[in-house]
């Protein structure tokens, strides 16, 4: 076996029916903290020893390793940036100073989709890989996928994306087959895939999911919905937890929708829905503690249904490249504490990133609640848009300028009173005012991988 690595998990057959694919997604919380609290000394006392990065950033703070023996103990800690993970790769490449194994014991690399200049590089020994081999079977369970299903791989198959290799290696890992077409290999041969597999599963970006929908007909000469799909997991972008638009992937395929959240940070996916589809629950509690932060006061708030914050992680058990008190830029609400489906993990929605979040005289707008307005109002138009950002940082004293795709049937001539609504609309849901600027359906390209790019911070070319 290469790298001596199982490369399916010897009771994924039987797995078939259970509840959880592990227990510790249904164990009591108190007994998860116990856990946690355990492994999170473990992870303390192999810093000190191992990770020239933490021992550095902690005598700074003034803090010992040998402090943090709880949960409340990680708030004596400063939190980690990927400004300084960015500066740790480019002071020790490839894998930063936060590298905290022996190069003999890397075994496998991965990189994130950055935002600006190189992607972030992160390394994996056999133990650090097998440990995101079961955090991702853990989701694909929760999200419906079951040992022995086709599952059709419409994420990019780029073996750098974590979506892409990272995938294919969980779902092999539980005993699933991955159809490996990927969005890279177009809409055509993905559809022709899916006609000639008959998956029981699909994962991928909602977005481009929907859009494979869309061209069924042309290409296929029938409909999604008569392909056989039981099950589409969506994740990488909003939209999944978006009510219009799991809507429209849900009757365009004729299968249910969940959805999963995660990054290449702490693994593949870490966060996923369960059949109930009221929000993703945590399910690698023994793997990653997770705060949450209130952005505006800096402090750490309670796992209650209703907060909202940041999420902050830290992982346990890992060793390649660990993080601590990882500021995410995740933004969320916890829907829940409970759930009927067993699992203790909080259920959350991601609504949006706090580093995408615009302040709009004073009022927070994530462009993925702007896009849910706008997919509300198909067919008035087409449930695409963009933001323009065209001014320093987040922050804008003036109107945000929204760039809507009107819907196929709308005449331009009416664009006036179109603008006018969505304006009006925008204003009622979101509190805020909108300079909307109506464009031609199908101006912007369909996203195939990871993103949608929601935010221009430029005027595009456009009439």
């Amino acid at each position: 076996m290469q790298f001596g690595m199982r490369f399916r998990r010897e009771d994924a057959a039987d797995k078939v029916n259970d509840r959880f694919w592990h227990a510790i997604e249904g164990t009591p919380l108190d007994e998860v903290r116990r856990i946690q609290e355990e492994r999170l000394r473990d992870q303390m006392a192999y810093l000190k020893a191992n990770s020239t990065f933490y021992q550095e950033k902690f005598a700074e703070a003034g803090v010992e390793f040998d402090d943090i023996r709880t949960i409340e103990d990680l708030q004596k800690l400063p939190c980690t940036y990927k400004t300084e993970i960015r500066e740790s790769l480019a002071a020790e490449p490839p894998f930063g100073k936060h590298r905290a194994a022996p190069m003999a014991d890397i075994i496998q690399m991965q990189a994130s989709s950055g935002t600006t200049g190189s992607p972030s590089y992160i390394a994996l020994t056999e133990a650090d890989a097998e440990m995101w081999h079961e955090m991702t079977a853990r989701c694909f369970f929760a999200n419906g996928v079951r040992p022995g299903d086709m599952v059709l791989h419409a994420f990019s198959l780029a073996k750098g994306f974590v979506g892409g290799i990272p995938v294919v290696q969980g779902l092999q890992y539980m005993g699933a087959i991955d159809v490996p077409v990927g969005a890279d290999g177009g809409v055509e041969r993905l559809l022709r895939a899916c006609a000639d597999t008959r998956p029981r599963c699909i994962v991928g970006a909602p977005n481009f999911v929907l859009h494979l929908a869309e061209k069924a007909p042309e290409v296929l000469g029938c409909k999604a919905s008569e392909l056989g799909v039981e099950r589409v997991i969506v994740g990488g972008e909003p939209g999944g937890g978006i009510p219009a638009i799991r809507a429209k992937i849900e009757a365009a395929w004729g299968a249910k929708c969940t959805e999963m959240l995660g990054g290449t940070d702490l693994g593949v996916t870490y966060w996923a829905e369960c059949d109930a589809q009221s929000g993703m629950h945590m399910v690698n509690m023994d793997y990653i503690i997770t705060e949450l932060l209130d952005p505006e006061s800096g402090e750490i708030i309670p796992w209650k249904k209703g907060a909202e914050g940041e999420m902050i992680y830290t992982a346990i058990g890992r060793r390649a490249s660990p993080l601590v008190r990882f500021r995410s830029g995740d933004y969320i609400e916890v829907i829940d504490t409970e759930c009927s489906c067993g699992r203790t993990g909080p259920k959350i929605r991601c609504t949006g990133r706090t580093d995408d979040m615009l302040i709009v005289r004073g009022a927070n707008v994530f462009p993925s609640a702007i896009n849910s307005v706008i997919t509300e109002m198909v067919p008035d138009t087409n449930g695409v848009m963009r933001v323009v950002a065209d001014f320093q940082g987040h922050t804008t004293q003036g109107a945000l300028t929204v760039i809507v795709e009107r819907g196929p049937a709308r005449d331009p001539a009416d664009d006036a009173a179109l603008k006018k609504k969505i304006e009006q609309r925008l204003r009622d849901a979101l509190v805020f005012k909108a300079d909307v600027r109506l464009v031609a359906p199908d101006t912007f390209e369909k996203p195939g991988a990871a993103k949608v790019a929601f935010v221009l911070r430029k005027y595009p070319d456009l009439p």
